[in-house]
């Protein structure tokens, strides 16, 4: 009898140790090899054009079990058919867990969904590169947001006369705010030259995760910028006004989500779980994996630029009057950016935002919408957003705000 106890004993430690692993089915205990079946993972996704439930990795079936919403996706996918751009990419992440509850992308030639646009790190960020610049100069220069900034001729332009124009008889003076608002090139070029260096952009663009790995078990491309030359170019690498600055849909989503979360940023993720289909156990669960990238400080004082830019800056048009009660009750900062190139080639219409409730420790969402447009535009990226998150928040959150 004692012998019997304590192989009872024994195996329900054993059960308690490894969860749930059933010891009669597979007494090998080996571990998966994370690396080499995220290498085989991706490799068998992106290969794809659909979404895999399966896939088999060293004579074992493994059940994919993505974090998609369904029912918020199917509503992106309807919006995308509805106003058929020429390309067009849609990311959703969830700000509280770092889980991607929509990537998709379409194809208007096509009239296909897809998804390798999404992570495809082929695009110009353009003027999205300015939430990189302007939190290196509020966290490591004396610019705040009401700081006051001079600049003369078209804001829009960045000729090499703007940037060497002191004040005079046709200056105009504005706050760092309005600037980032409107997306002034001209002001975040003399701040570059003037306050910072390639070196202290660099680092900063580090902590935004550019030539980071920003996936669980996904291998994201990664995003690049430049990091030499001399008082133009590092006007232009500030200020967005370069095709070298490249980034992928879902890294824009990730931009805003740290943002949105007080500087912290949180690994995201495509999968709940993966499961040894022939054990019947689960081998991996998603971690939450975080890192600060930004002082809480300088977080909160980007959060009221990106905010200004919804309310009086260039996405102002998209959720101006009338604005729904639901709208009124979020907090909604996002940043707009226009630029032609990339691949596939053509004029892409950014932005990148998030929404959460008021008053709330609820994080919210972040959203990228990335528009390319070859000669008509059918819908702005900022009106799209506003759509998302407005069926986000009316039929997808279980507590309405």
């Amino acid at each position: 009898m004692i012998r019997v106890y304590f192989i009872a004993s024994f195996l329900c430690s054993i059960s308690l140790s490894y969860g749930n692993f059933n010891f009669f089915k597979d007494l090998s205990m080996r571990p998966l090899d994370k690396e080499g079946f995220r290498n085989h993972l991706n490799e068998k996704l992106f290969r794809s054009t659909d979404w895999l439930e399966s896939i088999n990795f060293e004579g074992k079936e493994y059940k994919l079990e993505y974090t998609f919403n369904e029912k918020l996706t199917s509503y992106v996918k309807r919006v995308l058919r509805r106003y058929r751009s020429d390309y067009a990419s849609v990311v959703v992440i969830d700000n509280n867990t770092g889980e991607i509850l929509t990537a998709v992308d379409y194809t208007r030639k096509t009239k296909k969904f897809g998804k390798s646009l999404t992570f495809s790190s082929t695009n110009p960020a353009a003027s999205i590169f300015k939430v990189v610049t302007a939190a290196d100069l509020i966290e490591n220069t004396e610019v705040e947001t009401d700081s006051k900034f001079s600049y003369a001729g078209k804001s829009t332009t960045l000729y090499k006369y703007q940037l060497k124009a002191d004040n005079n008889r046709w200056s105009r003076t504005i706050p760092f705010r309005k600037a980032f608002a409107l997306s002034n090139n001209v002001v975040f070029g003399k701040a570059a030259i003037k306050k910072t260096t390639y070196p202290s952009l660099a680092k900063m663009a580090n902590r935004f995760r550019f030539n980071k790995d920003n996936m669980q078990l996904v291998e994201l491309g990664n995003s690049t910028i430049s990091e030499k030359g001399g008082d133009y170019e590092l006007a232009e690498l500030a200020s967005g006004f370069n095709r070298k600055t490249m980034i992928s849909p879902v890294h824009g989503a990730i931009i805003a989500s740290i943002i949105a979360s007080d500087g912290i940023f949180r690994k995201p993720t495509l999968f709940s779980t993966v499961t040894d289909t022939t054990q019947d156990r689960v081998v991996w669960n998603a971690p939450l994996e975080i890192e600060r990238s930004l002082s809480e400080e300088s977080a909160k004082a980007m959060q009221e630029l990106m905010e200004t830019t919804v309310r009086r800056g260039t996405a102002r048009s998209a959720f101006r009057r009338p604005r729904s009660r639901l709208i009124n009750k979020l907090k909604i900062g996002g940043k707009t950016g226009t630029i032609t190139g990339g691949v596939p080639h053509g004029r892409r219409d950014w932005f990148i935002s998030y929404a959460m409730p008021q008053n709330s420790d609820d994080r919210g969402v972040s959203v990228c919408v990335m528009i390319v447009n070859l000669e008509k535009w059918y819908i702005k990226s900022s009106v799209f957003a506003r759509k998302v998150i407005e069926y986000y928040f009316r039929n997808i959150v279980d507590d309405k705000v």
